[in-house]
């Protein structure tokens, strides 16, 4: 304390000037409508900036928030599409004794991404939900625009999605335009581009068609886009068309997906196993 002192003594001609200097900013500030109004502004602004940049930070943090929020707010929608088009499909088509329970066929389980490839020959993709979320082997994938592929196996919180871009992984497809059936194939290159495969060369195929998921498809529902077409020509055989598929799903780019869940699919592997013979 007695060192403290001494401190104070032998700095009190700073100490005082300082004191004084400070005093006389506060006059000239306070006295002088000039200085007042300088000062007001000046901190005001210093102030606002400061609050901009704090919120540009809690936004920017919020965004993974935000993100997993507009993926539920789409799986809702996606279940309401759904349903809306097995309304249409039944006031259209299917018998008034058709089962209501049709109308909630497809239930979609909206899942990010958290490993995938695209550079190889079998790629595959890996979400963060698994057995405890209700997602089975077998299931489709979808993603906002188009098809993604199907899941192989599962662990309780995570699950293995085999691609697209697989070289073995097929899906019965459909010109959408026409009706004419067919199945998509990824030859191994491009991950932008596909094959439809085994349309004949005598059915009409034009650039810009829409291809989607077939209405025989036993994984995807129907009418999911997959792509459009970007060329049509002839195979060595001369038998088939040719048919490159721009893919609507950007894999590379790809942050949360879709599972679906078919609740009709135990029912149908169940009538399709037990087939009854015929003599």
């Amino acid at each position: 304390m007695h060192q403290l002192f001494e401190f104070l003594l032998r700095q009190r001609n700073l100490l005082l000037f300082i004191l004084l200097q400070v005093i006389s900013l506060w006059s000239v500030f306070t006295y002088n409508n000039y200085q007042h109004t300088l000062y007001f502004n000046t901190t005001n602004a210093w102030a606002a900036s400061i609050l901009s940049t704090r919120q540009e930070v809690a936004s920017y943090h919020q965004l993974r928030d935000i993100n997993g929020e507009l993926a539920l707010e789409n799986q809702k929608l996606h279940q309401q599409i759904f349903q809306l088009q097995e309304q249409v499909q039944q006031k259209a088509d299917i018998p008034v004794f058709f089962s209501k329970a049709a109308l909630d066929r497809y239930k979609p389980i909206a899942c990010k991404v958290i490993d995938q490839s695209t550079r190889n020959s079998q790629n595959y993709l890996t979400i963060e939900k698994g057995s405890q979320d209700g997602i089975k082997p077998g299931m489709a994938v979808i993603s906002s625009t188009g098809v993604v592929g199907k899941v192989i196996s599962c662990q309780e919180n995570l699950s293995l999605i085999v691609s697209v871009l697989h070289t073995s992984n097929t899906i019965s497809a459909k010109i959408k335009s026409s009706g004419e059936l067919g199945y998509i194939k990824w030859p191994g290159y491009q991950p932008e581009v596909a094959e439809l495969m085994d349309v004949s060369k005598y059915k009409k195929v034009v650039k810009g068609d829409t291809i989607v998921t077939s209405d025989y498809n036993a994984v995807y529902p129907p009418n999911v886009p997959i792509g459009i077409v970007a060329k049509v020509g002839l195979q060595d055989d001369g038998t088939f068309h040719d048919i490159k598929v721009m893919l609507l799903t950007h894999f590379s780019t790809l942050r949360y997906v879709y599972v679906i869940e078919n609740k009709f699919a135990g029912q149908q592997a169940k009538l399709e196993q037990a087939k009854p013979k015929i003599d």
